[in-house]
């Protein structure tokens, strides 16, 4: 279990999960983006397409650690200015190595840090997931690319997300945008992250 600032725990699943499928499509993506859309906006207020690239690549080297169970400091930032200028070719590199630490079954035991935050590594592994999963999704309607959702990682990071106390869901998440009980998985944990599944739609 995961508990909240207040030391109330809630529930968590343990099970392993892969992040393959979800890193792949992330890959695609990346692949594809231009040059001149690297200024453009992404449904994370203020960050354009190379901060958010920038936020993927801190992110996906730090979950690494974190599964290696490896000392690490600072958070994954999000600023277009520092982009890497290999990113085409880090950013493929580091989700294949990230999928990899992560299908070792001492990742997902006992617990450990990213970015600051401790957590049961059962739980880290999720959040790992969580963020391949939905800022490739940002990634993708920003740069006009269809994006496909893992079914199972859209599952078990939805049931992730729901769990997430109130207390603790505006230092992981913006406010929530609702969306309807009966919308696709994918759209619901958008939504429960704060973002609008119709961004693409609004701002293309």
């Amino acid at each position: 279990m995961i508990s909240d600032a207040s030391g109330r725990p809630f529930r968590m699943e343990t099970t392993t999960l892969d992040l393959e499928p979800q890193a792949a499509e992330v890959a695609r993506v990346v692949a594809a983006v231009r040059d001149d859309q690297l200024t453009a906006a992404t449904p994370c207020t203020e960050t354009l397409v190379a901060g958010l690239l920038d936020h993927l690549v801190g992110l996906t080297l730090g979950f690494r650690l974190g599964a290696e169970k490896q000392p690490q400091y600072g958070t994954p930032r999000a600023d277009a200015e520092q982009l890497a200028a290999d990113w085409r070719d880090r950013l493929p590199a580091q989700l294949d190595a990230l999928v990899a630490a992560w299908r070792e079954p001492s990742a997902w035991e006992g617990s450990t840090v990213v970015g600051g935050a401790e957590l049961p590594a059962a739980a880290m592994g999720v959040v790992a997931a969580n963020e391949v999963l939905v800022h490739g999704w940002d990634l993708a309607v920003a740069t006009g690319q269809p994006y496909r959702a893992d079914p199972a990682t859209a599952e078990r990071c939805l049931a992730f997300v729901a769990g997430v106390p109130a207390e603790m869901r505006s230092s992981m998440f913006g406010p929530i945008v609702p969306v309807g009980e009966h919308a696709p998985v994918f759209d619901r944990l958008l939504g429960l992250t704060g973002r609008d599944p119709g961004w693409a739609a609004v701002h293309s």
